[in-house]
C-alpha cells in the first residue's frame, strides 16, 4: 500500500509521460503510454516501491525530451532520475550487441562460443547496473512486451522471443524473480517452438480439471499434515509451466504422456528461531 505521497508521485509521472508518449507505439505497435503502464502494473504486482513505478512510466521520455535528466531530476527527484538513466544505459547496450547470434530455445545447452558471449553480455548487465532495480523495470517492461507480441511481425517476435530467451530469462532467474522468470520462458518458446509450444498447451488444458483436483487434494493432505504437527507453513500447489515441461520432454527424449512430474507443490515453512 503507498503513501498518499508515493500515490501522488506516480500519478504525476503518468501524468508527465502522458503528452511526451501521444501517438507513440512500443514495437508491438501497442500504445507507448498502455505499455508503459502495463510495465508499471507488473511492478505493482510484485509490491516494488513508488519510485520504480514511477521510473516505469517514465522510462522511455528520454526519447522524446531534451534535457530530460534535468527535467526529471527537478520534478521527481535525483532516485527517479537515476533509475531512468539506468533503463537508458542498458538500452544503449543491447543495441550495441543487437547484432550477436542469439541461441534459440532449442539450443540451451550450448556451451560454445555464441552461448559464453551471452553469458558475457548477461553478466555486464548486471555489472554496470548501480541499482538492481533497473533491472527489474526492464524485466517487467520485456514481460510485457512479450504480452503483446501476438500484434507484431513475425521476424519481430523471433527476435525478440530470441533476445528474452537467451538473456532476460535467465537474468529473472538470477533475481529468483520467479513468476516473470517463468512467464518469459513460456512466452519465448511459443515463438521460438510454436508447434511443441500448441501441442504442450492442448495437453495441459485438455487435463486441467484432474490436474487442478490432483493438486487440490495433495495441498489438503499436506496442510492437514503439517496443522497435527503443530507446524505453520504455507503450501500452494500449480502445474509446472510450458518451457519446463518442454525441457524435460526435450532432455529426457520423452513424450508428454511419459511425464509424471508436471505439477509442483511449494511449502514455504517461516524460519524458526534456534
Amino acid at each position: 500500500v503507498y503513501k498518499p505521497a508515493e500515490i501522488e508521485l506516480i500519478r504525476s509521472a503518468c501524468e508527465f509521460a502522458a503528452p511526451l508518449y501521444h501517438g507513440q507505439t512500443d514495437v508491438t505497435g501497442t500504445s507507448l503510454l498502455q505499455h508503459v503502464l502495463g510495465s508499471a502494473s507488473i511492478l505493482i504486482g510484485l509490491q516494488m516501491d513508488h519510485e520504480t513505478i514511477a521510473a516505469t512510466a517514465l522510462h522511455a521520455v528520454p526519447s522524446y525530451l531534451n534535457d530530460w535528466n534535468v527535467v526529471l531530476n527537478e520534478r521527481f527527484g535525483r532516485n527517479v532520475t537515476m533509475l531512468v538513466e539506468g533503463i537508458s544505459d542498458m538500452e544503449r547496450l543491447r543495441h550495441v550487441t543487437a547484432k550477436q547470434p542469439i541461441a534459440g530455445a532449442a539450443a540451451i545447452e550450448d556451451k560454445g562460443e555464441a552461448a559464453q558471449q551471452v553469458e558475457g553480455l548477461r553478466k555486464m548487465l548486471l555489472a554496470m547496473v548501480e541499482d538492481i532495480r533497473v533491472v527489474l523495470i526492464k524485466l517487467a517492461e520485456r514481460t510485457q512486451t512479450l504480452r503483446n507480441l501476438p500484434a507484431a511481425s513475425p521476424e519481430t517476435q523471433r527476435h525478440i522471443a530470441q533476445e528474452t530467451h537467451s538473456i532476460f530469462a535467465p537474468l529473472a532467474n538470477r533475481l529468483g524473480v520467479w513468476q516473470i522468470k517463468w512467464e518469459m520462458e513460456d512466452l519465448s518458446l511459443r515463438y521460438l517452438e510454436p508447434a511443441l509450444y500448441k501441442k504442450v498447451a492442448k495437453l495441459l488444458d485438455e487435463r486441467r480439471v484432474d490436474r487442478e483436483r490432483y493438486i487440490a487434494d495433495i495441498v489438503a493432505q499436506l496442510e492437514r499434515s503439517l496443522a497435527a504437527a503443530h507446524i505453520k507453513a504455507e503450501v500452494s500447489g500449480r502445474p509446472k509451466h510450458i518451457y519446463s515441461i518442454f525441457r524435460k520432454m526435450q532432455k529426457k527424449d520423452k513424450s508428454f504422456n511419459m511425464l509424471f512430474d508436471v505439477r509442483a507443490v511449494r511449502l514455504i515453512v517461516p524460519d524458526v528461531p534456534s
